[in-house]
């Protein structure tokens, strides 16, 4: 069965979960942020259920935290019914949420969602890679390719590109772009994004000098185009 492991310091919440999911996942509870992050050295886990509210250390640091070293879908569990709010524990790398009082129907179809979303195709042996339009992304060695010419990137230059590549047309925020590449709390210092921004203008016109593919769209953020 599959795992998953509960964050949430409600003894009631970890009950209804056993007595409704236990049939289908093997339940794991942790009752603080600290034994949340203890239990995921100790073993994996397929999907984390994150209450945001936690004695001590509480569900949104407990996020980052958990983002420093893993991928697993992480749902969060939050009284927060704000969009902005909502939008940045997104930002900062949830995969999902539900608000509570929560339904148990749409947590269990979100669980499911997330696990789905989550299965590697089991062909796969290598990273796959990203296209937009006449380019292409190859995680190997990190390298942008337009027809037979390519260019190098930096680490942080591709993860950036990758997110718009992933997203055509939306846009995002340098406060977006910063927490989703560097998995840190933004303080509102733009320099790091914009040279990353610069260089990458300069990378993609020397593959394709006629158009520009990073737009600014001016007191919000860039996009792809």
């Amino acid at each position: 069965m599959e795992r998953i492991l509960l964050i949430d310091d409600n003894p009631d919440i970890g009950a209804m979960l056993d007595t409704v999911l236990g049939d289908t996942y093997t339940i794991t509870k942790a009752y603080s942020g600290t034994e949340g992050l203890l239990q995921t050295q100790q073993q994996a886990f397929d999907l984390i259920l994150l209450d945001r509210m936690l004695p001590g250390k509480n569900g949104e640091a407990v996020l980052h935290d958990l983002r420093q070293t893993l991928t697993t879908p992480i749902i969060m569990l939050t009284a927060l019914s704000d969009k902005d709010d909502i939008a940045r524990l997104l930002m900062a790398g949830a995969t999902d949420y539900v608000t509570k009082p929560f339904n148990i129907k749409e947590l269990k179809a979100r669980i499911v969602v997330a696990l789905r979303q989550n299965a590697a195709p089991a062909t796969s042996t290598a990273p796959a890679a990203v296209s937009f339009g006449p380019f292409t992304l190859a995680e190997e060695d990190y390298t942008l390719h337009w027809q037979d010419q390519s260019v190098d990137l930096k680490k942080k230059e591709f993860d950036i590109l990758k997110l718009l590549f992933q997203h055509p047309g939306q846009v995002f925020s340098k406060e977006a772009l910063y927490t989703q590449v560097w998995h840190e709390p933004y303080y509102g210092d733009e320099n790091t994004v914009n040279v990353h921004l610069t260089n990458l203008r300069k990378k993609l016109r020397q593959l394709d000098p006629d158009q520009e593919h990073i737009a600014t769209v001016w007191g919000i953020g860039v996009k792809l185009v």
